[in-house]
């Protein structure tokens, strides 16, 4: 090698070193993608994770469209974690090359039995749906993966990583507990909710539900003249109080329902595809709470569904 390319090479790793994405590499460093999955690896990682979430507020995993910095975050990431049952869409065929080829990559939801997942009515989907994190007893099922995936990168702190995971799990249960408490507050013939798209099934299984959305599982099916038309006539039959527009997903449909129907439309949108902004904390009802967090985010949806349905 002559050393006017040695010098050239130095220079280039020295560049590479300078503009490197992550903050500290003595830590695992992890990619997620939606927010709720980036989250998750944030509290059971601790101090001992720095994570790259490539999906922000308000974006829609469905159709996301990965960019130049996401592919290079993958390819220096000790570790990817990704929610899985095709909620990332396409995205989710690279994800799958890179584990084909060795990468530690892993589906969050990769635990859970086909029992445990709900499988859609729709002709079109071959796949249960991935909105599994409605039901928190269930999205307490992920965190034995974020476990074993980080305690393969770091074995020494894999006890530290169990314990957090532990307690976390303590947390989405009381969580539940919290939820049931405050759904107890709607009268059964009004427990009926009406969104964007149909990510509410889990929720629905957990609280006793009856759910409708105006789209099917992926926000990238687009509802028809008749879908409208049904869920008009659905939502005037069953005389509802409010229906609800979500965070991830475009407000104009939704609207044309509700003014059609001639019925509210709550001013507070749900998180159903994407978290709060983090450091969005709000205080009602004598509590405080993050919705950039997932406990938060429930707890945002669940005071939003019964402040409006009661």
């Amino acid at each position: 090698m002559t050393g006017a390319v040695a010098l050239g090479i130095v220079g280039l790793n020295s560049c590479n070193k300078q503009v490197s994405i992550w903050q500290d590499e003595a830590k695992i460093n992890v990619v997620a993608t939606s927010t709720m999955v980036t989250d998750l690896v944030q509290v059971i990682g601790g101090d001992k994770v720095e994570v790259i979430g490539m999906m922000k507020s308000g974006v829609d995993p469905h159709s996301y469209e990965q960019t130049a910095s996401d592919v290079a975050a993958m390819n220096t990431a000790d570790v990817i974690f990704y929610s899985g049952l095709h909620l990332e869409g396409h995205v989710q065929e690279g994800l799958e090359k890179r584990a084909a080829k060795g990468d530690d990559v892993y589906a969050v939801t990769k635990n859970m039995s086909k029992e445990e997942l709900v499988q859609p009515e729709e002709e079109f989907a071959s796949y249960a749906d991935p909105h599994v994190w409605g039901d928190p007893e269930l999205w307490a099922k992920t965190i034995d993966v974020v476990v074993e995936g980080l305690a393969k990168e770091s074995p020494e702190f894999s006890a530290e990583f169990k314990e957090r995971g532990e307690s976390y799990r303590v947390e989405l249960l009381k969580l539940k507990e919290w939820s049931k408490n405050r759904i107890a507050e709607v009268a059964d013939d009004q427990r009926v909710l009406v969104t964007s798209h149909d990510a509410f099934f889990y929720f629905a299984e957990a609280y006793d539900f009856e759910v409708k959305g105006l789209q099917g599982l992926s926000t990238e099916n687009v509802s028809g003249v008749k879908d409208v038309e049904d869920l008009i006539s659905f939502i005037k039959e069953r005389k509802l109080k409010m229906i609800f527009p979500e965070s991830s997903v475009n407000k104009k449909g939704i609207e044309t329902v509700a003014s059609k129907a001639g019925v509210k439309l709550s001013h507070e949108e749900l998180f159903s595809d994407a978290m709060g902004e983090p450091g969005d904390v709000v205080e009602l009802h004598g509590e405080s709470y993050d919705r950039g967090t997932y406990i938060g985010m429930q707890k945002h949806n669940i005071n939003t569904i019964v402040d409006g349905l009661k």
